[in-house]
């Protein structure tokens, strides 16, 4: 199956441009043991770096947790909240630039199965509606935390 993959250029806008250029697009997690689990990203979030009080780089804070902000366009910044849930950004703007946009939401596609068994049950409705959900229901924690989305094997998304 042709992809197409989103690239570095793609993630290296600001924030504010990249969180509504996301919608539509094609997030696609691949697990260990090969299944496939994607979704249109539906609702996303942008976060500006060291201007915003609600991103964890407000103030130009710079810590071992966000780190991966500050890396080139197209690195995922997996972060814990709350001390239960995960969630995902895509790092963008550009290298050292902490600006990153968090996916809140996917329409399911492929991998129901899967994600109805990660979630518990849960109705197709609610598997990866917000952050946290759609973080359990596709397996991305910790692990995918600084992957770089324009050529892992496991996390990356497509365009339209």
């Amino acid at each position: 199956m042709p992809t197409d993959r989103l690239q570095r250029d793609d993630f290296a806008i600001p924030a504010v441009e990249l969180a509504p250029a996301l919608l539509g697009t094609r997030l696609i997690r691949i697990l260990d043991d090969g299944t496939r689990l994607s979704g249109r990203i539906v609702e996303t979030e942008a976060y500006v770096g060291v201007k915003a009080r609600a991103s964890h780089a407000f103030n130009a804070r710079r810590t071992p947790r966000n780190q991966a902000m500050y890396a080139s366009p197209g690195i995922a910044y997996v972060y814990f909240t709350y001390g239960m849930h995960w969630c995902f950004n895509v790092v963008c703007a550009a290298f050292d630039v902490p600006e990153a946009v968090l996916v809140r939401a996917i329409q399911p596609e492929e991998g129901l199965d899967a994600m109805r068994t990660r979630r518990g049950g849960a109705r197709d409705l609610d598997l990866c509606r917000g952050p946290a959900r759609l973080c359990q229901a596709l397996a991305i924690d910790r692990a995918l935390n600084a992957t770089d989305l324009t050529n892992s094997e496991h996390l990356w998304i497509e365009s339209g």
